[in-house]
């Protein structure tokens, strides 16, 4: 079987190439039936009500081709079959469709919320996509312990206390909370460190904490700190500064130069982070700020951050799929999958009307649990903060246009380097990882036009390969990682654009000649032709970059100029993948640290392990026990203590 079989996704007569990010589909020998789509949904119009909801379109795989809300399901839905009244792009999704999935709702703000829940989960390649792998971080001042905590935080909200944010970068929220930690001398540390503590650390020396631990300071002490804490966070910055300037003098008054010197350096923290305000956002309060550019067929939109009158920080999005589409509705797509992760606050100020501007403020009202306000500034601090979002948005479209100029002609040459028919949309790179065998990891990571792909990054835990066998490794890797393709190279069985069924247009090996062979051979097994394969090795002179030996299937080699763009280019790929799995195989080194003998025991709990190690001192022990003693540890029941003594004694 070749993986040039016809009608596969990389046929040399060529076709279309299907990108799910990229909203095009890969051109079957058939073109998909338009009347077949407008069938299947008129099906569904057949069941609809005019009542609120949401409604995905699906193709013949199942896959979601499109996620949208209506006000009416039946009288939205039914105007896909209007064909002359659609767009090309949107025949195009008609035609594809092949049954529809509904969702009933109790207002359209609820639908609205729906909609943008399934658009971040499925990821639709008709729907407008605000493409951001990560998440935005916060700061977190903690209400589960008597002195809170002060910290970094990203991801769910589940912690009891007080969130700030959303801060636009890790680099500006670890900025902040460094001068938060001189302004409120706060502890950072974990909870099992704050209580196994009999002397301050480092950071009470340094005069970063007040060393609650050791009681350096008393409980209504640090409780004052945190209020000012939570004042300064919440716009009352200037209070508190006033206030902290009070005490120096009073101190430096009665001859207490110490502690004016502490204050002092306070003081200097909180003119810090003042300071550091890029932006004027003085009586602004709690808002966000959007503005949208467009040139070259690409849209750009920047966003402020403002809360309690502080910038936050600033981040640009670029979001896919939006061809075809009204400037306003793309904003508006943008507003409410951005909100989708991060709480709304009560302003957002945008440079243009948006469509349902009042439906999309009730919709996130609902989900912030409080009034959210919709509108476009017109004067004073609020227009002079638009018109910065504005300027900016325009300066980081310019650049993203320039750069994908620069990474277009950098695949171009890379095309040429490497002898491909075409420019390389999904490049993938592979490494391992082990010492002298144990814990080998595998690791694959993606890249596209568009940058790495993260969330197609791939670990493979190696478990077949010897100790110490690179070659044997990677054989594994290419085995696991086309094992589905060689059995469907069209991709029929799985779902589209997963590992398993997308082919790569180049796999680029972190290695020399030796697996370079392991790969060539291993594919050829599994009937596998015509998979561009690179190995990019480190040279005659290891360890100096620039002189990298690239190697091709058919045993010749060849080198980049030092200065070439293009050389920088492969080394950052390989330095990716060799950065994932380095860190893949640490993590499962640690893992193995941890591990206790007693994990291997089914049925044996985190409770039950923990009563066994309390009662026995050691794992060895348990292993040791006799049946009877098994039995008289406490939470143990006859039939647990029968089931480990067997597990140990099986063979005996």
């Amino acid at each position: 079987m070749s993986r040039t079989k016809a009608g596969s996704p990389h046929d040399p007569r060529g076709k279309e190439r299907f990108n799910e990010e990229r909203a095009t589909y890969t051109v079957a020998s058939a073109q998909p039936d338009l009347e077949t789509g407008i069938a299947a949904i008129r099906d569904t119009v057949k069941t609809l009500k005019p009542r609120p909801g949401v409604y995905r379109m699906l193709d013949a795989r199942g896959d979601v081709l499109y996620v949208g809300k209506a006000r009416s399901l039946k009288a939205r839905v039914a105007n896909y079959t209007q064909v002359k009244s659609l767009s090309n792009r949107l025949q195009r999704m008609v035609s594809q469709c092949r049954r529809m999935e509904i969702v009933v709702t109790n207002s359209e703000a609820e639908a609205l919320l729906l909609e943008a829940q399934l658009i971040k989960r499925y990821r639709p390649p008709f729907n407008v996509l605000l493409r951001d792998d990560k998440s935005f971080p916060f700061i977190l001042l903690r209400a589960d312990h008597k002195f809170p905590r002060i910290q970094k935080h990203r991801g769910a909200r589940r912690a009891k206390g007080n969130y700030y944010g959303p801060f636009a970068s890790a680099g500006s929220v670890n900025k902040t909370l460094n001068a938060l930690q001189k302004l409120f001398l706060l502890r950072s540390c974990t909870d099992s460190f704050f209580n196994n503590r009999d002397r301050p650390c480092l950071l009470y020396q340094i005069k970063r904490c007040s060393a609650p631990c050791t009681g350096r300071i008393d409980k209504a002490g640090y409780e004052s700190l945190v209020r000012e804490a939570k004042d300064f966070l919440g716009g009352k910055s200037s209070a508190v500064q006033a206030q902290i300037e009070k005490q120096m003098a009073k101190a430096a008054a009665d001859l207490d130069f110490e502690t004016a010197a502490i204050l002092r350096d306070r003081l200097r923290a909180a003119t810090f982070i003042q300071g550091s305000q890029a932006i004027n956002a003085s009586g602004v309060g709690d808002a966000d700020v959007f503005a949208l550019s467009a040139k070259g067929g690409q849209m750009g939109v920047q966003a402020f951050f403002i809360r309690g009158g502080q910038n936050w920080g600033h981040r640009a999005f670029f979001p896919k799929n939006t061809n075809d589409l009204a400037e306003d509705e793309v904003l508006a797509d943008v507003l409410l999958q951005f909100y989708e992760e991060v709480p709304p606050p009560r302003t957002i100020l945008v440079d243009r009307e948006l469509p349902e501007q009042e439906l999309i403020a009730e919709a996130l009202a609902e989900k912030a649990g409080h009034v959210v306000a919709i509108s476009i500034p017109q004067r004073g601090t609020r227009r002079k903060l638009m018109q910065q979002a504005q300027r900016n948005a325009v300066e980081s479209l310019e650049r993203r246009l320039a750069e994908s100029g620069t990474k277009a002609k950098t695949l171009r040459e890379l095309a040429e380097f490497l002898e491909l028919d075409e420019v390389p949309q999904r490049i993938e790179v592979y490494d391992n990882s082990h010492i002298q065998g144990a814990k080998a990891v595998g690791a694959m990571v993606v890249a596209s036009p568009e940058g790495f792909e993260k969330g197609q990054y791939r670990k493979f835990n190696i478990k077949s390969a010897k100790t110490n066998d690179d070659f044997g490794m990677m054989r594994e890797v290419m085995a696991r990682r086309f094992r589905n393709l060689a059995e469907d190279p069209d991709g029929e069985q799985g779902r589209a654009n997963s590992h398993e069924t997308v082919w790569p247009d180049l796999v680029l090996i972190d290695g020399g000649k030796g697996q370079m062979s392991s790969v060539r051979d291993t594919l050829a097994e599994m009937g596998i032709e015509n998979v561009p394969l690179i190995a990019i090795a480190k040279g005659p002179h290891h360890g100096r970059e620039g002189r990298e030996v690239f190697h091709f299937p058919d045993g010749r080699e060849k080198t980049l100029p030092v200065n070439s763009p293009l050389l920088f280019y492969l080394q950052t790929l390989r330095d990716e993948v060799h950065r994932y799995a380095i860190g893949a195989h640490r993590a499962k080194r640690s893992r193995a640290i941890t591990a206790s003998p007693l994990d291997e025991i089914p049925g044996i709990g985190p409770s039950r392990k923990r009563a066994l190690l309390l009662h026995f001192g050691t794992a060895s022990k348990v292993r040791a026990a006799a049946l009877d003693d098994l039995k008289r540890a406490p939470g143990i029941s006859e039939g647990v203590a029968q089931q480990i003594y067997d597990f140990y004694h099986a063979g005996g």
